[in-house]
């Protein structure tokens, strides 16, 4: 592992192209990477291959180590590596002392890995400050979530806290204001006045934002839709509330 990172800000990638394309990406903080030592094929002589070429060693253990470490022996296949992610945080360490505007996404309760992994593409596409991805109830950030954000979850900013409702806490606890995305909402947002501190809540892709963080929310607001659409996939939405909030925030006051 590399010593400047400590292991919970440490990804654990499995599977033979998600770590090769890891080795390849120049923005991943690939510190070690294990092969099963009967593992063997084109993509693994690339592994190994790529590795050498930054200077990583790559080690050689039986099967049965590699899914100890993967937690996933159905599809590691054979493959495992920690990359070291600058961006990932604990969410109440992160907001210490944090002054100024703020504009997050809250994840409250998504599933879907590609979604998670889009959304956090996009947002830091749009320059937002960060995206506070829950442990409860929201995949990690592995595989599936990286391959969606085309490799950016390995570098974006991405907030962890123990579930929806303890980052709801702890971002009232920073003065910000949190304001849920929902289709039915009655304030759109085109004409909503932004708090300068603020997280948006996007909700499960099936039952929307949870009971337990209803209660804290200031208010919620919809994107304006026509021709008879009612509502658009999470991250869709989230898509276009990151760039209307980079919109905002890039007009002169």
């Amino acid at each position: 592992m590399d010593g400047r990172y400590p292991r919970e800000r440490v990804i654990t990638l499995y599977g033979r192209m998600p770590v090769l394309e890891a080795l390849l990406d120049p923005r991943a903080h690939v510190s070690k990477v294990v092969v099963a030592q009967r593992a063997q094929g084109d993509a693994i002589e690339r592994i190994v291959a790529a590795a050498a070429a930054r200077g990583i060693t790559v080690e050689w253990a039986d099967a049965a180590r590699v899914t100890r470490i993967s937690r996933n022996g159905r599809h590691d296949q054979g493959v495992v590596a920690d990359v070291a992610s600058p961006g990932l945080h604990e969410l109440d360490a992160w907001m210490v002392g944090r002054a100024g505007s703020v504009a997050l996404l809250l994840l409250d309760g998504l599933t879907n890995p590609a979604n998670v992994g889009m959304i956090i593409r996009t947002a830091t596409a749009a320059g937002l400050d960060g995206v506070v991805l829950p442990r409860a109830g929201s995949p990690d950030v592995g595989p599936l979530v990286v391959k969606a954000s085309a490799g950016v979850a390995l570098s974006a900013t991405v907030l962890r806290a123990a579930s929806s409702e303890d980052a709801s806490q702890v971002l009232c606890a920073g003065g910000v204001v949190l304001l849920g995305l929902e289709a039915s909402a009655e304030h759109d947002l085109w004409n909503m006045v932004l708090p300068d501190r603020v997280a948006f809540v996007l909700g499960n892709e099936t039952t929307g934002i949870s009971a337990e963080v209803v209660p804290r929310l200031t208010g919620t607001c919809a994107i304006p839709l026509a021709g008879g659409v009612d509502s658009l996939n999470v991250a869709s939405a989230a898509a276009v509330l990151a760039f209307e909030v980079a919109r905002r925030r890039s007009e002169p006051r």
